[in-house]
């Protein structure tokens, strides 16, 4: 590829020639294997890590975006002297596959194989620099086999068990649905109604780490947004666990609540539809049970719920108050969950919007008992619940006038004096069911023997799932195949069953990253190498993964870790959140039919105006609204830079050796020397620690822009002109790296870009001899001046007075006060004379 004749470099084409120049670029980083990478403690690592993709079929927008930020941000490091680890693979499982599957009548697993060749050469085409030698899929065995083996320790250390559990269920199809999957309170697919039913699942103790996954958040640079969201969804809480006195029973009520301030507004009590109390009712009174029936066939998910209309019926057995003695009726309410806490919540109505609108429902006595310190116009509990904590207690007996801290322990205080109470810690984290009755996913490696259900030994991981499958939609087609469940005990040698069930596919993302660490140890999950590579530098993907994906790989990695796996806390040092791509100001979406095919736009243009427009059309964290005409633009700019480097090459060579000597460069090469070094101070900062490609793209313009305006006319003006222009190639290459390679090897560079060395700012070349100052009068800017840089103040303040934009503003004026800002600005302070 690397030509540097003479003959060569005056036969350069000026066109610009994507097409022609892209996949012999490509075919060097193959045949070179460039981006192969292996640990080298010599060296500061950088592990760059992009969320891997679905393999969908074909790549969107969304995509390129995604992995040209790290492409860019990879290239950069490297040439900046980092060993850098860049891979990528594929997020194989799930249920898109099996719908394709169905739609098809194809295996998924070759649908799959199918569609993976295909994005591969797509990335490729785009020319990301990745170490294609560590490419994994997690549908192959050689995978998911040590996902097994990491379960089966789970279970040995109490991490993972069954138990029974409420699903979604849809009774054509005969699977469970996701949340998400039931519509309108049917499924997906079938249509059908779907039911609640118990059955068993398998669960992982995510909940044991709860306080170290709040905790450590504290210890990784993520936007403080994706911060939130996780430690919301973790919902450590500080509150009081009591019990009310079952009327005409032995049996006590436990329930749990922050508002312990609030427990003299207490008016009903509310439990699930599963709870013990709502099932004896059920039994003795047939409109309870047909109301429980009726909560079976709702969603059980926290969203659904909360936007449900509230729904209950009274059991006719009431609690005791455990302060007052009154007597607490109890209802069915289809808002409380069995799975959370004890299935029972004290009702204030007063006090919690929830209960609130199931009290006005139902009629129910609704009680003030924390009013504002001062008036609160939204204080109205005929309209809503007053819910703040900002507030004094009322009608509280002998807790009334206390503030919500003061009542918080003085109510604590009192039932744990009684006996039946206690200040403690709750999460709205629940462990995490990891069974699927699914096809087109990892197999539990577990059997069901006469002794019991057993792990899979060592030696016999992993357990294959059969891929010649044709997927009906009808339950998991693994139940029929014998072929499959039918095994033996290798304990006792008698008859034995596998499981069914496969893992969620949250499993396989939830440790991919370090696997990309140790791709190459076929004897154990992880190897040494992966302490060289972890945690993940940089980890870049969409803000929809804030909570689940990134909070199991979080949990995964102390798993690892208390395994002695690795050595880190956390898997991810650094998140990246990236926006989306609109056009029309929507979501690319195929419904919306406002979807832009990369390929198409590769073929047209080439990969470099692609990625070099997803970089300068908006910051990363920032959507990027679409543009025909932005694209056509990146296009133009590097014709530019393309026909600016060959007519140099035709000019003539002109000797770099040594450093440029300032005091011998004239006015106009100083100016453009100065603006290069601005230029590599500001495109290092912007790609490096920032992250604003667009800003750096921007300065690498106006960089373009002045060395098109210079004229050259001594050696030193051309060594200022060489210089520069060979800055622009550089600097561009991480974003746009076909072009830039081409064009460096007609510069003569036998040297790929790749392994240059990242351009240094000479602070000398900062320097200069005259400065632009704002002027402003009375804080408004009327003017700008031009001064030497070591004018005195009083030159300053005289030459801004005289400015004639400036002067207009200070006629029939008088000057209170003239401020000058060093190197910015200067502010003149007037009054009406």
């Amino acid at each position: 590829m690397f030509f540097h004749s003479k003959d060569h470099l005056e036969l350069m084409e000026r066109d610009y020639q994507p097409q022609v120049i892209e996949p012999e670029i490509q075919q060097h980083w193959e045949s070179e294997q460039t981006f192969k990478t292996s640990e080298d403690p010599q060296k500061p690592k950088f592990y760059c890590l992009c969320m891997f993709p679905y393999p969908s079929g074909k790549l969107h927008m969304g995509h390129v975006r995604n992995y040209t930020i790290g492409d860019v941000i990879s290239r950069f490091m490297t040439m900046s002297g980092y060993n850098v680890l860049q891979p990528m693979g594929w997020d194989a499982f799930g249920m898109p596959a099996e719908n394709a599957a169905i739609k098809n009548q194809r295996p998924p697993a070759a649908w799959t194989y199918d569609n993976i060749d295909h994005m591969r050469g797509q990335l490729k085409r785009l020319g990301f620099g990745y170490d294609w030698d560590r490419e994994l899929a997690t549908c192959t065995p050689d995978y998911y086999r040590w996902e097994q083996w990491l379960f089966t320790r789970m279970v040995e250390k109490g991490l993972a068990y069954r138990k029974k559990a409420r699903v979604n269920w849809d009774p054509v199809d005969q699977t469970v649905l996701a949340n998400e999957q039931v519509i309108d309170g049917r499924g997906w697919r079938s249509g059908a109604l779907v039911e609640q039913r118990e059955i068993d699942q398998w669960f992982i103790r995510i909940t044991d780490y709860a306080d170290e996954l709040l905790d450590d958040l504290d210890s990784v640079d993520w936007p403080e947004q994706v911060k939130t969201m996780q430690k919301n969804w973790i919902g450590r809480s500080q509150g009081v666990e009591f019990s009310f006195e079952r009327k005409g029973s032995t049996e006590r009520l436990e329930v749990y609540t922050t508002r312990p301030d609030t427990i003299m507004g207490i008016t009903y009590v509310a439990v699930a539809a599963q709870h013990p109390i709502a099932q004896q009712a059920a039994a003795a009174n047939p409109d309870v049970a047909a109301f429980i029936e009726e909560c079976t066939s709702m969603s059980v998910a926290e969203a659904d719920l909360a936007q449900a209309p509230k729904k209950g019926m009274a059991t006719g057995e009431s609690v005791i108050h455990p302060i007052t003695g009154e007597d607490v009726p109890i209802w069915i309410a289809n808002f409380v969950l069995m799975d959370y806490g004890s299935g029972a919540v004290m009702a204030v109505p007063g006090h919690d919007q929830r209960d609130w609108e199931f009290a006005t429902q139902y009629n129910l006595p609704i009680k003030p008992v924390i009013q504002p310190m001062t008036d609160d116009p939204e204080y109205d509990l005929s309209q809503q619940a007053w819910c703040e904590k900002t507030g004094i207690t009322i009608n509280s007996g002998q807790f009334d006038g206390l503030n919500f801290n003061d009542a918080f322990q003085a109510v604590a205080n009192a039932l744990e004096g009684m006996g039946i109470g206690r200040i403690t810690t709750n999460y709205r984290l629940r462990d995490w069911g990891v069974g699927r009755q699914r096809y087109w996913g990892c197999p539990i490696p577990v059997i069901h023997t006469d002794e019991g259900l057993k792990t899979v030994r060592d030696e016999d991981l992993p357990v294959t799932l059969p891929e010649d499958v044709v997927v009906d939609g009808s339950g998991s087609p693994l139940v029929g195949r014998r072929d499959f469940v039918d095994t033996i005990d290798p304990d006792t040698g008698r008859a034995a069953t596998r499981e069914t069930d496969t893992f969620d596919t949250f499993m396989e993302s939830s440790w991919y990253y370090a696997r990309f660490a140790s791709a190459f140890s076929n004897h154990a999950m992880l190897d040494k190498n992966a302490n060289y590579w972890l945690p993940v530098d940089l980890y870049i993907g969409g803000i929809e993964h804030a909570i689940l994906h990134l909070l199991y790989a979080r949990f995964f990695h102390k798993v690892l870790r208390d395994l002695d796996l690795v050595e880190s806390d956390e898997p991810f040092k650094k998140l990246l959140t990236q926006g989306m791509v609109l056009k029309d100001g929507s979501k690319m979406s195929k419904s919306k039919g406002n979807t832009v095919d990369p390929q198409e736009l590769i073929d047209q243009y080439g990969a470099d105006t692609v990625r070099l427009f997803t970089m300068f059309a908006a910051p990363p964290e920032l959507s990027l609204e679409w543009s025909d005409d932005g694209v056509a633009g990146a296009h133009r700019f590097l014709k530019r830079v393309h026909t600016l480097v060959s007519e140099h090459i035709t000019e003539g060579n002109h000797s770099m050796s040594g450093e440029v000597n300032l005091d011998t460069l004239s006015d106009a090469a100083r100016d453009v020397y100065r603006k290069l070094h601005e230029t590599i101070a500001k495109v290092s900062d912007d790609i490096g620690r920032r992250y604003h490609f667009n800003t750096a793209i921007a300065s690498i313009m106006e960089l373009t822009n002045s060395v098109m305006k210079f004229s050259a006319q001594t050696a030193s003006d051309w060594r200022v002109r060489s210089e520069a222009i060979e800055a622009i190639v550089v600097l561009l290459s991480p974003i746009t790296p076909h072009v830039t390679e081409h064009l460096w090897s007609n510069l003569g560079h036998s040297q790929s870009l790749v392994d240059v060395t990242w351009p240094k700012v000479r602070e000398d070349a900062l320097a200069r001899n005259t400065l632009t100052l704002v002027v402003q009068v009375n804080g408004k800017l009327r003017g700008r001046i031009e001064v030497a840089a070591d004018a005195d103040k009083d030159l300053i303040l005289t030459m801004a007075r005289d400015e004639p934009s400036v002067a207009k503003f200070l006629e029939g004026m008088i000057e209170k006060k003239a401020i000058v800002v060093p190197q910015k600005l200067v502010n003149l302070v007037v009054a009406p004379a």
